[in-house]
């Protein structure tokens, strides 16, 4: 490879493609990273047999059921587990790979044929830049959907076959204004909702930062009618004085009509609200935002703060990339060892960095765009200074 380029004309750098040169490096780059995929995901896989095995063990199902069951489990697992294994795994190849060409002296050979540090990297760039969008489809496509097969595959084994993955019980919605309290006995997201509970709060707050109780509706089934509203069945409704505390006389309704104006929520958006924010997708984060203009500011602060940080985390392979090909090139006299050891320091001090961001955005200590961004931007700027110092 050095006596190759070696002879090639040193007049001026090379930007254009390399046919030779990319085949080269890619092929020596595919081959840890590929090996470094196959390795992580086996002991994610040891890892969530060990936690997850004994609950099938224990379910009442059939011997000859249980192994099939088991091995769609554990598969349906793995997307969630490799969009934490890419990043890693793009940095220690990138790493391991330019120490090895430093080590054989390939990168002196190749920058002194004209191609700068930034070229060498190029076809693993290339690569960097795949697996970010297949890291972004992962997280906001592929991982949710799994999780939740995975999820309800499992509930039903261990509770049995009489389990419902689409009716909860006992669920507690409040709106994001904290103007409404729902409580559903029986909630069944594509269905009739059964055992309603509504509390309808004043808009004014009281002396202690509270809100007042406007009314409260209970009624045996509700249902949702797309572009109406929520419909009422054998419902309840009961006013209460100015103060909050005293009811007035309580109303009965055969059927009772609330418009979308008065109750937007849809079972969708109840359902979606009950999530933890990490577990939905970046689109439903921004229509939850857009349509709720009067979300409270600490439940705004939440889902802002999410929503930048899931669009910045995909970005960590591209990241990876950007940072291992100067840090591998500062040390190819060190040798192989050394650049991995600081492969490792450089993704734990980004992740632990990432989420440090990630809980202050929350609280509301730090901008959510802040939050969100700032730790792969700060990298990313880290890794581009080192590229322009080393060339």
């Amino acid at each position: 490879m050095a006596k190759m380029l070696s002879k090639k004309n040193t007049s001026g750098r090379k930007w254009f493609f390399l046919p030779i040169l990319d085949h080269y490096i890619l092929t020596q780059f595919l081959i840890p990273f590929s090996v470094l995929i196959i390795g992580f995901i086996l002991l994610f896989i040891i890892g969530d047999i060990f936690n997850d095995l004994q609950d099938f063990l224990e379910a009442n199902t059939g011997d000859k059921a249980k192994l099939p069951i088991m091995i769609k489990y554990f598969i349906l697992l793995l997307p969630g587990n490799v969009r934490f294994i890419l990043p890693i795994s793009i940095l220690l190849a990138c790493m391991y790979t330019m120490a090895n060409f430093g080590k054989n002296m390939e990168v002196t050979a190749m920058r002194a044929s004209g191609v700068s540090l930034v070229r060498c990297g190029g076809s693993i760039y290339l690569v960097g830049l795949i697996v970010t969008g297949i890291t972004f489809w992962f997280n906001e496509q592929l991982v949710p959907v799994c999780e939740r097969q995975a999820e309800i595959l499992k509930d039903k084994t261990t509770r049995g076959e009489h389990y419902r993955s689409d009716l909860q019980n006992m669920l507690t919605f409040v709106s994001p204004n904290k103007k409404r309290t729902w409580l559903f006995k029986y909630f069944d997201v594509n269905g009739v909702q059964k055992e309603v509970l509504l509390k309808k709060y004043q808009n004014t707050l009281d002396s202690d930062n509270k809100r007042k109780l406007q009314w409260d509706l209970q009624a045996k089934e509700a249902k949702f009618i797309p572009g109406q509203g929520w419909e009422f069945v054998d419902a309840v409704l009961t006013p209460y004085t100015d103060d909050g505390f005293m009811q007035k006389q309580s109303l009965k309704y055969p059927i009772l009509k609330k418009s979308i104006d008065e109750l937007p929520e849809t079972p969708e958006q109840i359902i979606n609200a009950v999530k933890p924010p990490e577990e939905l997708p970046v689109w439903t984060i921004y229509e939850i935002l857009k349509n709720t203009k009067d979300m409270a500011e600490n439940c705004k602060n939440v889902y802002r703060t999410v929503f930048y940080y899931r669009l910045a985390f995909p970005w960590a392979c591209f990241l990876a990339v950007f940072l291992g090909v100067p840090l591998a090139a500062k040390n190819e006299r060190a040798g192989v060892f050394k650049s991995i050891i600081l492969a490792v320091v450089v993704i734990v001090g980004y992740q632990m960095a990432s989420e440090v961001f990630l809980i202050l955005g929350k609280r509301g200590f730090l901008n959510p765009i802040v939050a969100g961004l700032a730790p792969t931007g700060a990298f990313i700027a880290y890794g581009w200074r080192n590229i322009i110092r080393q060339t």
